[in-house]
């Protein structure tokens, strides 16, 4: 589908220079000379290459829809992480290395969602949350306020996160799969 350059917002996914490319920010500039322009900083859906480019409203480009399917995570064999299309049931296999560090998040039986183009995919999107088990937390040191002070923990994936000092061994939290961040202690 054809879009005009003035037309593209974050998050739009465009064919543009023989590549995929995410929109991540756009900027509608109007020089006090010449034609405005929309000023929007790509990044490269393969590779991860970042690009900034300047689109007329005049210009056309290519807007791709991508295909968004639930699979659900089976378990890691080696460096592939084998997950199944929920509703026709077929496995697919991924790369360790795709999912990135976000990896250790997977947990049996968890549905992500796995954006394809023209059946191959290109991303991955983990649960915003995820609950698990502190298994080492330092302990609190007397005097430290609570307005501030966080310290380091290793979670039961082996992912290390900063938590508040309340925070103790053997409890669950709640954490965040895309900043790695500790949200809450889990109910």
């Amino acid at each position: 589908m054809k879009i005009n350059g003035n037309q593209i917002t974050p998050g739009n996914v465009l064919e543009h220079k023989g590549g995929l490319w995410v929109a991540v920010k756009t900027q509608a500039v109007k020089p006090g000379k010449g034609g405005a322009f929309n000023q929007v900083e790509l990044k490269n859906l393969i590779d991860g290459t970042k690009l900034n480019e300047r689109f007329r409203a005049d210009e056309t480009v290519e807007r791709v829809r991508l295909d968004q399917k639930d699979f659900q995570f089976l378990y890691a064999q080696g460096e592939q992480l084998v997950f199944m299309d929920t509703e026709s049931y077929e496995q697919l296999e991924l790369a360790e290395d795709f999912v990135g560090e976000r990896a250790a998040f997977l947990q049996d039986g968890m549905t992500v969602t796995v954006e394809l183009y023209d059946g191959k995919p290109i991303g991955i999107t983990l649960p915003q949350h995820v609950t698990l088990e502190v298994t080492e937390a330092d302990p609190v040191v007397k005097g430290q306020t609570a307005a501030s002070s966080y310290k380091p923990a290793i979670l039961e994936n082996g992912m290390r996160v900063m938590v508040p000092p309340f925070v103790t061994t053997g409890e669950k939290i709640v954490v965040d799969t895309n900043e790695i961040t500790y949200v809450r202690r889990a109910d």
